[in-house]
């Protein structure tokens, strides 16, 4: 009868554990093919994305490369994509860091390959002419500050941008430092695109020389944003449960990404 027991004690063991393996790994073969979690820690996508929002990227929309895999295992030959796609100017992405790939990242594509960019007066101009800007009410930014950050909570001008080929999306100025309202001349080289932040004065992005973004390979983009699966606003510290159903943005879950 012991024997009986044990046996089935083992059994069940086995089972759980067994059970447990499948399960991890069918998540890796997800995330590393299909959609991969993503939470936003910075206001530089401000309105577009908030600190606080939790995203799903998906990894199939561009191909894959080393970066598409667990700690960037060299197991695609590169540099370059297998079944590469090329992006399109307004995709918002997440990307590594070109000059620290284990830094992810996340902005709009404004340029392609070839592309000429420059800010001018605070206006984006792609190719000499200059984007579509329609301003519309102020962006009431509430989010708790942080020390790193120079939006503090207020009304900011909110306008809606029309990049080249009609894909809109809105921008704010003023919430943080204007330093790159006017920029040299960028060429983007080859297989390399030029990104900005939606929040053009809080982001570190190609614009910004000492950001480590600058021109960034085809190699690096992870996936494409794709839609918000939750979001919090932060009032709540990890030990008060009881408060963290009032701080879910409700209205944000399942929110696509444009």
């Amino acid at each position: 009868m012991a024997n009986r027991t044990a046996s089935r004690t083992s059994g069940g063991v086995a089972e759980t554990i067994k059970t447990l393996v499948y399960a991890v790994v069918i998540a890796l073969f997800v995330r590393t093919f299909f959609y991969e979690p993503f939470s936003i820690p910075s206001a530089s996508m401000v309105p577009t994305l908030l600190i606080g929002d939790y995203l799903f990227v998906s990894k199939f929309s561009y191909g894959y490369s080393r970066y598409s895999l667990p700690f960037g295992l060299p197991l695609i030959p590169g540099p370059g994509r297998v079944f590469y796609r090329p992006p399109q100017r307004g995709d918002v992405v997440v990307f590594k860091q070109p000059r620290d790939p284990t830094v992810d990242f996340i902005k709009r594509i404004v340029g392609l390959p070839g592309d000429r960019l420059q800010m001018r007066e605070g206006v984006l101009t792609i190719n000499d002419v200059p984007v579509k800007l329609q301003q519309g009410p102020d962006y009431y930014y509430g989010e708790i500050y942080r020390g790193d950050s120079g939006c503090r909570p207020g009304n900011y001008p909110e306008f809606l941008e029309t990049l080249p080929g009609g894909r809109e999306h809105p921008i704010i100025k003023n919430c943080g430092i204007p330093q790159f309202d006017n920029t040299q001349v960028f060429t983007v080289p080859p297989d390399h695109f030029f990104m900005m932040g939606d929040n053009r004065d809080d982001s570190a992005d190609s614009r910004d020389p000492s950001s480590g973004v600058g021109y960034v390979p085809s190699e690096n983009l992870v996936g494409r944003a794709e839609f918000i699966f939750y979001s919090t606003d932060g009032y709540a510290a990890w030990w008060e449960p009881w408060k963290w159903p009032f701080t879910v943005r409700y209205d944000r879950l399942l929110m696509a990404i444009r």
